[in-house]
C-alpha cells in the first residue's frame, strides 16, 4: 500500500491532529452543519440542536478561538450576537459534505436523511474525491507521502 507515513515523527507537524483539535468533535461538527444551514445566535442552536447550554457555550467558544466562527454583534439589536462562518469555517464545507457522504453510505441503513443537491437543476452532488492536480479522481493505491523540497521532484526528471 502506498499511502505510508511515518506516524510517529509527524505527530508535532501533523495537519491531521491540529484539525482534531479545532472540530474533532461531535457537537462542534453539529454546530457547524447547523451554521451552514443559516443558525446564527445561541438560542437557536440550543433549541434545534438540543445541546446542554454550557457544552454549546464551551463548544462555540472553542469554535469562535479557532477561528472557525466569529462573534459579532446583531445588527437589529446590538446587545445581542451572533455567531457566523468565517472563511476558515466555510472552508470545512467538503470535509462536512464528505463526512456525511461517508455516513449517507456506511452508517444510516433505511433511514430516510435530507439528500444534498444543486441549487440550480436539485440533482444530488457528486461524491466527494480525492483529486489530483490535473482532475483525475484518485485511491489510496495512487498517493503517497512526500517531503515539501521532494514535491514535484519526479516530474522534474
Amino acid at each position: 500500500m502506498g499511502l505510508r507515513e511515518p506516524l510517529r515523527q509527524l505527530t508535532e507537524n501533523c495537519s491531521l491532529p491540529a484539525a482534531l483539535e479545532a472540530m474533532g468533535e461531535r457537537w462542534s461538527f453539529l454546530i457547524l452543519r447547523a451554521s451552514f444551514n443559516g443558525l446564527r445566535h445561541f438560542e437557536e442552536f440550543q433549541s434545534e440542536l438540543g445541546i446542554a447550554r454550557n457544552i454549546l457555550a464551551n463548544r462555540l467558544g472553542r469554535l469562535v478561538g479557532h477561528g472557525i466562527l466569529e462573534r459579532r454583534p446583531c445588527d437589529d439589536d446590538r446587545r445581542k450576537v451572533e455567531y457566523r462562518l468565517t472563511d476558515k469555517g466555510k472552508d470545512l464545507l467538503p470535509t462536512l459534505v464528505a463526512l456525511r457522504q461517508w455516513g449517507e453510505r456506511h452508517e444510516l441503513t433505511g433511514r430516510i436523511a435530507p439528500v444534498l443537491v444543486d441549487a440550480r437543476d436539485h440533482r444530488p452532488v457528486a461524491p466527494v474525491r480525492v483529486m489530483s492536480h490535473d482532475g483525475r479522481a484518485l485511491t489510496t493505491h495512487d498517493l503517497l507521502w512526500a517531503l515539501p523540497e521532494e514535491v514535484g521532484a519526479k516530474a522534474a526528471e
